[in-house]
């Protein structure tokens, strides 16, 4: 019933009322699923089952925590920054751009973060900025976090090029996107506009690309030197149930 409903709002609901009807939803939803088949280790809370999540026929069962609302690729970013980095206690400067709510309260309440936030529209940016001219000096930050933005944007190597200047060298950044790994090349038409057809070829109404597997030589071209996590050789296959990872997806650490 609560799985209907959710992909009922998903279709019809537009995207900002989402944002703001989120807001009551997780005080009740981890309440009404909670159980032990799932764990969302961004909260540490069990679920008998997450929540659908996507557009049209692309709509993914199982994969939103009730609780953070974290998706597939927001656990994945979690579980690394825990196992790999040490995120979580060294002195940093972070920039994220278009923070996801899952993350910011948690990031913002880090006494070990000095954390600035930046989008056009979103209100919990303390900057607003176009991603194709950054304004804001060269190595500036030690982190730089942007999650499922390039799709969207005009130039792409462009606003990764920006993204590149204001990291300080030796720093990290995590520039997640929707990747089709049975691509081998990226795929963009400005021409297409057409929302459902943005749908059925780039998998939402407001992308304007779809990555394939020449992801990591954009990133190079633009200036980064990428490394790739591969989660399963991390991870048990337990552990990838467990937390809902979407399979095969790669992860690009970046660094200059």
């Amino acid at each position: 019933m609560i799985s209907k409903l959710f992909k009922f709002l998903l279709k019809y609901i537009p995207r900002p009322w989402l944002i703001r009807l989120s807001y009551p939803a997780k005080a009740i939803l981890p309440l009404l699923l909670r159980g032990n088949r799932y764990v969302d280790p961004i909260d540490g809370k069990g679920y008998r089952k997450f929540l659908p999540y996507g557009y049209g026929d692309r709509q993914r069962p199982n994969v939103l925590a009730p609780g953070s609302l974290s998706l597939e690729r927001h656990r994945l970013l979690w579980l690394y920054l825990k196992r790999h980095t040490d995120f979580f206690t060294a002195e940093t400067s972070m920039l994220h751009v278009a923070p996801e709510q899952c993350f910011y309260k948690r990031f913002r309440n880090m006494k070990n973060l000095n954390y600035v936030t930046a989008d056009l529209e979103s209100p919990l940016a303390d900057l607003k900025f176009d991603l194709h001219d950054i304004p804001l000096p060269d190595n500036t930050y030690d982190i730089i976090f942007c999650h499922h933005v390039l799709e969207h944007v005009e130039d792409d190597i462009r606003c990764m090029q920006e993204l590149c200047r204001v990291l300080k060298s030796g720093g990290m950044a995590i520039m997640q996107v929707p990747q089709d790994i049975n691509r081998k090349e990226t795929f963009s038409d400005p021409s297409i506009t057409d929302e459902s057809e943005r749908i059925r070829l780039f998998g939402q109404y407001d992308h304007v690309r779809v990555y394939g597997l020449d992801y990591p030589e954009r990133l190079r071209s633009a200036g980064f030197k990428v490394e790739e996590y591969h989660f399963e050789k991390d991870l048990t296959a337990e552990e990838i149930d467990k937390y809902r990872l979407m399979p095969k997806e790669i992860l690009y650490v970046c660094s200059k």
